[in-house]
């Protein structure tokens, strides 16, 4: 055996080796398994009185412990992140959206129907059913369809690029010494 008690490996199978778990959680009794119980103790789960935890690596980026150059902070076992986010609109920076507009007359339509003339929204003749601003009249209104909020407040993907592996912890192994 060279590698140390409670190590951790990539492996690119779908199975634990002999001597090895699969870092998913799960529950170890502690009187089977003192010597790992004394490296991991409860970081990670269990009652401490008969139960310890594995770390639980599914699905989750392994982060080093300690400070960051941004100033957050992790530490061992902390669990944090999330897979999807709802952004929320006070968590949006204070931002414009300029609308430019012209009275000609629209040449090209949009996906959306708007028409453009000189890469402004253009003036709509007749026959549209969402008119951006009412035709011939000064200082008219915006249709309300025209400015609705958009999103839909539902939840984006949050996750970086991924590529399945089994982590595995050593159940077995050289007891690491400490220096």
């Amino acid at each position: 055996m060279d590698n140390f008690l409670a190590e951790i490996r990539i492996f690119p199978y779908d199975f634990a080796p002999a001597n090895w778990a699969l870092c998913n959680g799960q529950l170890m009794p502690i009187s089977q398994n003192t010597a790992l119980f004394a490296l991991l103790g409860v970081t990670y789960g269990g009652d401490g009185r008969t139960t310890f935890a594995l770390p639980n690596l599914q699905g989750a980026v392994p982060v080093g412990v300690g400070q960051a150059v941004s100033g957050t902070r992790w530490s061992l076992g902390q669990a944090t992140g999330t897979s999807s986010y709802t952004l929320q609109q006070a968590e949006m920076p204070v931002h414009n959206h300029t609308l430019m507009a012209s009275s000609t007359v629209g040449t090209q339509t949009t996906s959306t129907g708007a028409q453009i003339a000189n890469g402004v929204v253009g003036s709509f003749r007749g026959g549209s059913s969402a008119l951006i601003y009412s035709n011939g009249a000064p200082n008219a209104a915006l249709n309300p369809q025209s400015i609705v909020p958009s999103g839909g407040n539902q939840p984006h993907n949050n996750m970086m690029p991924y590529l399945g592996f089994n982590f595995c912890i050593a159940l077995r192994g050289i007891f690491p010494p400490r220096s």
